[in-house]
């Protein structure tokens, strides 16, 4: 296989560890632990796997251990860094013991059910290291939690003598390497398993977990490319750039570009929520801020628009779930497409069909397309961009004939997903992945199961960064999923009283108003600690360095 010049030197990179991860290593047990919320009822759904200690690990003395062999999964959507967990993972069991071996699952938790695997040799590990992408094994979205799924993944972990298994994913899939967790350990299995949080959207995060990885290669991926569209911006000087990012549910990217980039406008969806501000209310504000500008002589801008934003706004959040209980009714499932407006409209409630003949037609089109494997729409599906800037022309028309509006508007619109994914990590997920590999390995050695793996303290330089585990359970609180409540980690959304809110809400009005763009230019990986090393300005804020 050809490689790049970056590739072929960004191979030769060596991971820095925490101080408690280098040489020999001892665990230090802390004080039991509890669920964030329904302790009564996590405890009897996981009574093997709660209320075990926080784990961390500090230098300790030489001990020998026996070879074991061990499983891995990449579970869910890409995330730079992937690659060097199971790096981490593999040079962490081959420390301990050189016989020790590690299977890598094919394409996700699909392999384990369906016994599809490859031996993880150092040929294979090498090729990957420092890399982004999955592709070393591939992932995929198949949900671990049916008897007859842990059933087929026992046998094929007995045959190859496998001591536990590593699911690297985000809060879905780490849910249910808890569930595993425990149908092993009731059945006294002998399998352990363990998490590794995992996931762009920076949603998998808590007092233990302070970031999960990939959420930091991602964003700089992102702010490059908005720090360039910015650049053309100022340069051409005619046009309002709306950029979707991705994030599902949470807004942590869009707010990390904002404070990265300081565009003129970035939506927040949880604000939105909490404030309970309709489409029109949003809609208004970019009007005002566009309106200012040209008053200022300015007829460019840039605006930042989360994925999920569509599912935050209550009044479309409402008719949404409309949507689904009709497109999920037989006579909904069998409406002819070119029939499909008119017999919509026939049965919404009023004020959900106020709000759907509100929207553009394409945009109302594409709230009921195809649904996900969980009834949902698909919110990257919808280009929330181009609802929003044909929305922002219309109330300027409509304000240019009431004379309040007499400068230029012209749009472009973009949407920055998959460009992030699967980038070559950054120093920081490059480490802290690794970290978290190696991290995982220990864990393993010391007959934990139904733990994550951790590394805190990261905005300090990697050797005083903190590894350990925390317990899935402790993550744990009770939602109603598809009807019925389920035990699930609890995510994270933006905190409007958290720091990075509070920073980019003190500077959002001048920035809307003048142009007050950075350009944070590409990833760097050799040069000054500095400009290669730096965390996320949300992980600097949160701890307030």
């Amino acid at each position: 296989m050809e490689k790049s010049a970056l590739q072929i030197a960004r191979a030769a990179y060596q991971p820095k560890l925490p101080k408690g991860l280098q040489g020999n290593v001892s665990v230090k047990e802390g004080a039991p632990t509890q669920s964030v919320a329904d302790q009564e009822e996590i405890k009897k759904l996981f009574p093997n796997t709660y209320g075990m200690p926080l784990i961390e690990f500090v230098p300790g003395e030489a001990k020998t251990y026996a070879p074991f062999n061990v499983g891995v999964i990449l579970s869910g959507g890409q995330a730079p860094g992937g690659h060097n967990v199971i790096c981490g993972l593999f040079d962490g069991i081959k420390r301990l013991n050189p016989e020790s071996k590690l299977y890598g699952f094919i394409l996700g938790p699909g392999g384990l059910v369906d016994h599809n695997y490859m031996e993880l040799t150092a040929d294979i590990i090498d090729q990957y290291r420092n890399t982004g992408g999955f592709d070393m094994i591939g992932s995929g979205r198949t949900k671990l939690e049916k008897e007859d799924q842990f059933e087929k993944g026992l046998e094929i972990i007995k045959e190859l003598g496998i001591k536990a298994v590593v699911i690297i994913g985000g809060d879905d899939s780490n849910t249910n390497a808890c569930v595993l967790a425990e149908y092993y350990a009731a059945k006294k299995c002998g399998v352990q398993v363990i998490g590794c949080p995992k996931t762009i959207d920076g949603d998998l995060k808590n007092d233990q977990i302070e970031t999960s990885f990939g959420f930091d290669t991602a964003c700089k991926t992102y702010s490059e490319v908005i720090g360039n569209i910015q650049r053309d911006a100022n340069s051409a000087r005619k046009y309002w750039h709306f950029i979707k990012l991705m994030g599902r549910s949470a807004s942590h990217i869009a707010l990390e570009c904002a404070l990265q980039c300081q565009p003129n406008v970035c939506i927040v969806s949880e604000e939105v929520e909490a404030k309970n501000q309709t489409l029109d209310d949003i809609v208004t504000y970019i009007a005002q801020a566009v309106a200012n500008r040209a008053a200022d002589g300015n007829h460019f801008g840039v605006v930042l628009v989360p994925e999920g934003l569509i599912e935050f706004i209550p009044a479309m959040k409402a008719l949404i779930a409309e949507l689904n209980d009709l497109l999920a009714t037989p006579e909904g499932a069998a409406v002819a497409k070119d029939e499909q407006r008119e017999w919509i409209l026939g049965k919404l409630s009023a004020a959900n069909k106020a709000v759907y003949e509100s929207l553009p037609v394409g945009v109302a089109a594409q709230l009921t397309m195809e649904r996900d494997p969980h009834g949902n729409v698909q919110v990257s599906l919808i280009e929330t961009e181009k609802l929003l800037s044909e929305m922002v022309a219309t109330k300027l028309e409509q304000w240019k004939k009431e004379g309040k509006f007499s400068g230029k508007f012209a749009a472009l619109h973009h949407f920055f997903g998959y460009e992030g994914r699967c980038a070559a990590p950054s120093n920081y997920d490059a480490d802290y992945c690794y970290a978290l590999g190696t991290s995982a390995a220990m864990l393993i050695a010391n007959d934990k199961t139904g733990y994550m793996a951790i590394v805190k303290n990261t905005t300090a330089p990697a050797a005083e960064w903190v590894a350990g585990g925390v317990p899935i359970t402790m993550m744990m609180n009770m939602e109603k999923r598809n009807g019925e409540m389920k035990p699930v980690i609890k995510k994270a959304l933006v905190r409007l009283d958290g720091a990075p809110f509070k920073e980019f809400a003190a500077h959002r009005d001048q920035w809307a108003r003048e142009t007050c763009f950075v350009y944070p230019g590409p990833i760097q990986y050799f040069g000054p600690s500095e400009v290669c090393d730096q965390p996320t300005k949300t992980l600097q804020l949160e701890q307030a360095k």
